[in-house]
């Protein structure tokens, strides 16, 4: 009697924890895009002409600022705003290297052509013996690769339970493992320290193969 009642508690546990701090992340994002709005002069906000306020309207407005902003910069003057913003950014020394490294990241991962962030490897790290689950970025290019006997790789190993963290390593490509899962499951694996398994028909090739290139 006493195991059915932890045993219905652990569950219990396991459905409302999850749902808690889904919700909770999501009451944070809404209520920052709320505050966005009221960037806006007051004659613009749309609590101004509504009777009450609608929860998630920063959502919509960043949204539009977002698009606009794509289209904006998609035509020529744009372009040279954009240039003449990104020319301000890199004299200034902190701000240079925080835009440079965040730029090269987002075009990395939003890149069709790119292969960061769309392939899982597991590869042995920290030490001999122990595996990790990384993702490719990229074949390491420049110095780094020239200083290096074998062809090498980018990866990024995140960090448990926070997998925006991490590590960046380079890794010969013939001693890393190709997984099958994909990234969202992995981050998932990641996220739950390994108590959430990837279901089988997500890894139909669960042994990964040696001999494929997770880096091309």
């Amino acid at each position: 009697m006493k195991k059915s009642l932890k045993s219905y508690f652990i569950t219990g546990l396991l459905v409302v924890v999850p749902l808690y701090i889904t919700a909770y992340v999501f009451i944070l994002i809404v209520g920052f895009m709320d505050s966005i709005v009221k960037v806006l002069p007051q004659s613009l906000r749309p609590d101004t002409y509504l009777p009450f306020h609608i929860p998630g309207i920063g959502i919509i407005f960043t949204l539009l600022a977002i698009f606009f902003i794509g289209v904006l910069a998609t035509n020529l003057l744009g372009r040279k705003l954009v240039e003449i913003g990104e020319r301000i950014l890199t004299r200034i020394p902190v701000l240079r290297a925080v835009y440079k490294a965040t730029k090269q990241f987002m075009e990395t991962f939003f890149a069709g052509d790119h292969d960061g962030f769309r392939k899982v490897v597991l590869v042995e790290y920290p030490r001999k013996g122990l595996y990790s689950i990384g993702f490719v970025t990229g074949r390491t290019r420049g110095e780094v690769q020239d200083k290096t006997v074998n062809d090498t790789i980018n990866i990024f190993v995140p960090t448990t339970p926070n997998p925006t963290s991490g590590y960046y390593i380079v890794a010969s490509e013939r001693e890393v493992i190709p997984l099958d899962m994909s990234v969202e499951d992995a981050f998932k694996l990641i996220m739950t320290g390994g108590m959430v398994i990837p279901s089988e028909e997500h890894t139909p090739g669960r042994k990964g193969n040696k001999k494929d290139s997770p880096g091309k």
